[in-house]
């Protein structure tokens, strides 16, 4: 393998890296600073006042897009256009990384639950990050960039970004979740992609080794996985 398909795998790695060292500290400062719960529990408070009947309708309408249901058709969606673009391996990566992370994300709950401070009406249960809804959101903007055709791919991620950002809104301002509920999920949907990005580019350097060593073409030619984001 060329040094220059292990710096195209070691990015996404480092990336993965960073999510997971960054989750760690959110979770932990989150936890176990007790400053931090009421920053967390007033920051809530604060978006629970942007609501208003109008809004609320909207925010729901927002976080009803990753019903399961619709979720699932999401998934299906994208996995059919990477198989239709010709990119199976990126239709496998789709969908174990929106299969796994919101998985992983019900996972944590439960294992990393911890007392919430409380200001106002909202009650936030122990078991809530971090957020299934911020997880989903963030997988399935990042997959759907994945796929998606390079030219367009910066409209996709600004798009993502935009739907994000208004899952994760949504959330604070019907007081579903805390602030840094939202953060740890979409960190921890970055982490999958990120995770799932150096398999496909570590497959896609081994397809290309074995490819051309056997034309007997040296395999540092080409750049790494012209099927590979």
């Amino acid at each position: 393998m060329s040094t220059m398909h292990r710096s195209a795998i070691r990015a996404p790695l480092h990336v993965a890296g960073l999510c997971a060292l960054a989750l760690a500290l959110t979770w932990a400062v989150a936890a176990l600073v007790p400053a931090t719960h009421v920053k967390d529990a007033v920051a809530l408070y604060d978006f629970t006042l942007l609501g208003r009947p109008r809004i609320d309708i909207l925010a729901n309408a927002v976080l009803y897009l990753l019903d399961p249901p619709l979720y699932i058709l999401w998934g299906v969606l994208l996995v059919a256009l990477a198989i239709l673009r010709g990119h199976p391996r990126v239709a496998l990566a789709v969908g174990l990384v929106l299969s796994l992370a919101p998985l992983s994300a019900e996972a944590l709950k439960p294992l990393l639950a911890h007392p919430h401070a409380r200001i106002g009406d909202s009650e936030i249960a122990a078991a809530s990050w971090p957020s299934g809804h911020a997880t989903a959101a963030a997988a399935l903007a990042l997959c759907a960039v994945l796929v998606a055709p390079r030219s367009l791919r910066p409209t996709v991620a600004a798009l993502g970004m935009m739907f994000a950002a208004a899952v994760g809104v949504s959330l604070l301002i019907l007081a579903w979740h805390l602030p840094s509920d939202v953060l740890g999920g979409y960190l921890l949907g970055a982490l999958w992609v990120a995770l799932v990005l150096a398999g496909l580019r570590a497959a896609d350097a081994r397809s290309r080794s074995t490819r051309l060593g056997r034309l007997g073409a040296p395999t540092a030619a080409g750049g790494v996985g012209a099927g590979v984001p």
